[in-house]
């Protein structure tokens, strides 16, 4: 049982004599990509080590309860512990989705409802910010388009976590479950009946790319520059600083505003078109796989309507998941755990059962 994980136990070794090596870190990239895998293979190692030990002192247990029987109480707490750290184990050895381990882009566009959906997704990109702020994650924003009473129309955010995550932790891993339309039911600010009101925003995450997932051949780029623009047109600088990129071969396009200089808003719009085309081609070889390759890869169809937000209840509802809960205003403040931890189980129930029929065929 678990004999794969000898194989990542050896391989610990290999990642700890690599990250000893003062020649690695000359190369951050490199390094990074070390850190994170030394991070997944010890977190799992970790848990197999606890469970072996677990084993020995359950033996030693069971050998002492055969001449003093008040051993025999210890040996079935033991059992017990053995077991559910089995079960951590078995979970953790399920196939991840490869990104699991990457930092986050995270878009947020208003939707159906006008300046309502706008004001909606700037209460969403809080949330986010805050979920981060409990997470001791980062967020930058890297392109924004403001609406005319303080929400937005287009926000772009980079979610990055400080040093190397545990598989599960990392941004990508806890927030790809928000890709998705988020509707909202509530009184708009522009009511003056008090009805309630139905509007929506989309939310679409991204596994950040770095130079090294994504090839760029400058040949099938082409970059427009124009000025850039506030709420309302009003013009937010006199030169023409923002950056609008094209991916010929792709048609993807990618444009940032939001910085004073045109090689800041180049880079900004890099990162995230990089990005982009690691998402596509991730989408594509998906496309491709078997069933059970498909369900762990992608497992929540990111173009449903995902969520609920009734505030005259106070209620929060996932779609998917069937989670409901009555603390909208704390979700809203960044209490996000309890929701993502329901698509997160939903989610590895379903990469189980693929195992599980895989194994069986």
């Amino acid at each position: 049982m678990f004999e794969a994980v000898e194989a990542l136990a050896a391989e610990q070794a290999e990642l700890e004599l690599r990250l000893a090596d003062p020649a690695l870190h000359a190369d951050q990239q490199a390094a990074k990509r070390v850190n994170q895998r030394y991070a997944e293979v010890g977190s799992i190692v970790r848990v197999w080590r606890s469970w072996q030990q677990l084993g020995d002192d359950l033996e030693a247990a069971r050998e002492l309860a055969a001449d003093d029987p008040g051993f025999a109480e210890e040996a079935d707490e033991l059992a017990g512990r053995r077991e559910e750290t089995a079960e951590r184990l078995r979970r953790l050895l399920v196939p991840r989705d490869p990104a699991d381990g990457k930092d986050a882009l995270l878009e947020v566009k208003s939707g159906e409802g006008g300046e309502e959906s706008a004001l909606f997704a700037g209460d969403l990109l809080r949330m986010y910010s805050r979920f981060a702020e409990r997470q001791g994650w980062s967020v930058e924003v890297l392109d924004a388009t403001a609406s005319d009473l303080g929400g937005y129309k287009s926000v772009t955010v980079a979610v990055k976590a400080r040093g190397s995550a545990e598989p599960g932790t990392a941004p990508y891993a806890l927030l790809k479950f928000e890709g998705g339309v988020h509707r909202v039911q509530r009184v708009p600010v522009t009511e003056s009946q008090g009805r309630v009101h139905t509007s929506a925003a989309g939310v679409l995450v991204l596994p950040e790319a770095e130079q090294v997932d994504v090839r760029i051949d400058d040949n099938d780029l082409r970059i427009d520059v124009f000025r850039s623009s506030g709420p309302g047109g009003q013009s937010v600088n006199t030169t023409d600083s923002a950056v609008r990129i094209t991916h010929l071969p792709t048609g993807i396009v990618v444009s940032c505003q939001n910085e004073k200089s045109q090689l800041q808003n180049k880079d900004q719009a890099m990162r995230i078109l990089r990005s982009r085309l690691l998402a596509a081609a991730e989408e594509a070889a998906a496309a491709e796989a078997s069933d059970a390759r498909r369900s762990q890869v992608r497992t929540v169809d990111r173009s449903e309507r995902i969520r609920t937000y009734n505030f005259p209840e106070n209620r929060i509802s996932d779609h998917r998941t069937g989670y409901k809960a009555y603390n909208l205003d704390g979700v809203l403040d960044g209490d996000l755990g309890p929701v993502l931890e329901s698509c997160i189980e939903t989610d590895l129930q379903a990469r189980l059962a693929a195992v599980e029929t895989g194994a069986r065929s």
